[in-house]
């Protein structure tokens, strides 16, 4: 499935599918964009920025972004004071991008093709560290009353290869260079591999 002139907003992290991400939106481009999403609720694409900032500066190197992205659904949205939303999403489906282009205000718009979803692989007996490692750490983060940074939009799937890698993706202080590569894997147990070496090497999970 393709969708055309899917709105973009490119920024210096990735959005994972099932994932939340807060946004503070100031920029004339972005805020006239969530407006129109909200006004017919449709999504907008987050991608990475490979080259350029997230908010624009004279001078500063043109914006180039990633070729694959992930759908983001606005969950809430709040305007505290004028010209500033406070806006919180939801990740949806992957997709690639055909054909992109910036318009004068800046604005990119896309025409992507939709990824399929993960496939549903049970998470390996030697990756199971990685499941109960997430837990405690979900747990420690529901007690400190911080678990907004780390809560996906579906009920905890403890058993299932990609949902868990995701989670893990977002949580971990990993460049987003090699955040975009393992957005880019459509094998979801090799995903989770790659990040099981990760905490293996962090000392996070034995």
């Amino acid at each position: 499935m393709t969708l055309q002139s899917l709105p973009l907003f490119p920024l210096g992290t990735v959005l994972f599918p099932g994932g939340v991400l807060p946004l503070r939106v100031f920029e004339v481009r972005y805020l006239d964009m969530i407006r129109r999403c909200l006004k017919a609720g449709a999504p907008f694409g987050v991608v990475a920025l490979t080259q350029g900032h997230e908010v624009r500066q004279a001078g500063s190197a043109p914006e180039s972004i990633a070729s694959v992205g992930t759908l983001a659904q606005i969950a809430s949205a709040e305007t505290p004071q004028p010209g500033l939303m406070l806006v919180r999403v939801a990740g949806g489906q992957r997709f690639r991008i055909q054909r992109s282009e910036q318009l004068k205000h800046g604005l990119w718009v896309a025409d992507v093709e939709l990824l399929p979803a993960d496939a549903s692989v049970a998470v390996p007996q030697d990756l199971q560290n990685a499941a109960q490692a997430l837990a405690h750490l979900f747990k420690k983060l529901e007690s400190a009353e911080a678990a907004s940074t780390a809560l996906s939009t579906a009920p905890p799937q403890w058993s299932d290869c990609g949902w868990l890698a995701n989670r893990w993706c977002e949580l971990l202080p990993l460049p987003v260079a090699i955040k975009q590569q393992l957005l880019e894997l459509d094998n979801p147990l090799l995903r989770l591999e790659l990040v099981g070496d990760v905490l293996t090497q962090s000392g996070i999970s034995a």
